[in-house]
């Protein structure tokens, strides 16, 4: 930089003049906007030092490190977000933009967010695994259900021994004791706490299926520290609860508390006594809105009848009631009457079909075969059978049968005579 000023002041004046001149803000503008366009925002970590938090709210301070430091502020906007009270010594991950703070030409970090080093990483991995499953869907509104008003059996997925479960049953035993409930026990920290919560869903899913059915899964515990929870944050669990075809109610540590699972889950609850509340209704409120339904009904119905009545009386009196009833009084008189003139009508009937039945037996009687053999005649036939009619039926020689009223001949025919014809067949 020296040799470099050394050239610019031996230049010869007409020289120097045609190069541009800045001033201080208008170079100090220039430096900050390169500065941001080429670090947007960043993390960086390193250990507070020269704290100062001024009236106004807003925080300053340096991160340093053992070979450097940069000067950093945080407003008193950004200070909301804080989780812990920032002091001098403390390892951070601060997360923020680059700028350059023009009056005195220094650039600095200004500070959106911060947290302990030591949970940074963690916090880290959770925005990662945050916006991942994000893109992914798996926290889409779409995918979650309702959970159910009314359940018959509740599986519970925490601790055997933790304060969650004894706030859970308290909870159910006192709002709603018809509830059957199924205890899924696991660690809820540590290592190997993800994969005993995951395999515990699955464990529920494959119960309800081939046993009995499950209508809402509690998963969750009490409170604690980012690590403590972490197994809530681990991606298994997150997509165990999502793969899940039972609706799922998470309840992990306390409301300041969100885990993965919460984002994941059909319904968050703060703390499992809320995710029991949650779950099942109150058995006095069921209670009170059925007395409050029954008595609606028995005014409704006390009501409905009070019209009826009115109804039927004002029918009673009507002319078109009075009216149905002058004639059926007219038609029980000619009822009577018909039963009177009954037997009369019926003796004289029977009497005209005798005289029918009589003329009827006399014409079939004259009809009859019989009554003609008895008067003489006779019928003749051949010797198949077959009546004659005709002389022109038989030929001379030819045996025919003779019925007479009183036995039969057999004869042979010696001539035929025709009807109007006096020759002889011989």
């Amino acid at each position: 930089m020296a040799q470099q000023s050394d050239e610019l002041t031996n230049l010869p004046l007409f020289a120097r003049s045609e190069m541009p001149v800045y001033t201080v803000s208008a170079l100090n503008g220039i430096v900050r906007r390169l500065i941001e366009q080429q670090f947007p925002v960043i993390w960086v970590e390193g250990e507070i030092s020269n704290f100062k938090k001024y009236p106004s709210g807003h925080l300053y301070f340096k991160l340093k490190d053992a070979g450097a430091e940069l000067p950093a502020v945080m407003f008193k906007g950004q200070t909301d977000s804080l989780a812990f009270e920032p002091e001098d010594g403390q390892q951070v991950l601060a997360y923020g933009k680059l700028t350059v703070y023009e009056v005195k030409g220094k650039y600095q970090l200004s500070v959106r967010t911060m947290k302990p080093a030591g949970l940074g990483k963690l916090q880290l991995e959770f925005e990662r695994l945050k916006e991942q499953l994000q893109r992914e869907g798996l926290f889409d509104l779409a995918h979650k259900r309702p959970i159910p008003a009314f359940p018959r059996r509740l599986g519970v997925i925490t601790s055997g021994q933790g304060a969650a479960l004894r706030d859970i049953l308290n909870i159910i035993s006192r709002r709603y004791p018809l509830v059957e409930l199924l205890l899924f026990a696991v660690q809820v920290q540590g290592e190997g706490a993800s994969l005993q919560i995951a395999q515990a869903i699955e464990s529920a899913n494959r119960y309800s299926r081939l046993a009995e059915p499950i209508d809402t899964l509690i998963v969750g515990r009490g409170g604690g520290s980012l690590e403590d929870l972490w197994a809530f944050n681990e991606e298994r669990v997150a997509r165990a609860i999502y793969a899940s075809e039972i609706p799922v109610i998470s309840a992990v540590g306390h409301e300041v508390d969100v885990t993965i699972a919460d984002l994941v889950a059909d319904l968050r609850a703060p703390t499992p006594s809320a995710a029991a509340e949650l779950a099942v209704p109150q058995r006095d409120e069921l209670l009170g809105q059925a007395r409050q339904s029954l008595q609606r009904l028995i005014r409704s119905e006390r009501r409905q009848l009070e019209r009826k009545r009115a109804q039927l009386e004002t029918l009673v009196q009507s002319y078109a009631l009075r009216r149905p009833l002058r004639r059926l009084g007219d038609l029980q008189q000619r009822l009577d009457g018909l039963s009177a003139r009954l037997p009369r009508g019926f003796r004289e009937g029977w009497r005209r079909r005798l005289e029918r039945l009589a003329g009827l037996q006399a014409r079939l009687a004259a009809a009859n075969p019989a009554g003609l053999l008895r008067r003489g005649y006779c019928l003749v036939e051949k010797a198949s059978g077959r009546l004659v009619r005709s002389a022109e039926q038989v030929k001379p020689g030819e045996l025919v049968r003779i019925q007479l009223h009183s036995g039969a001949l057999t004869c042979e025919v010696r001539e035929v005579n025709l009807k109007g014809d006096q020759r002889d067949r011989t």
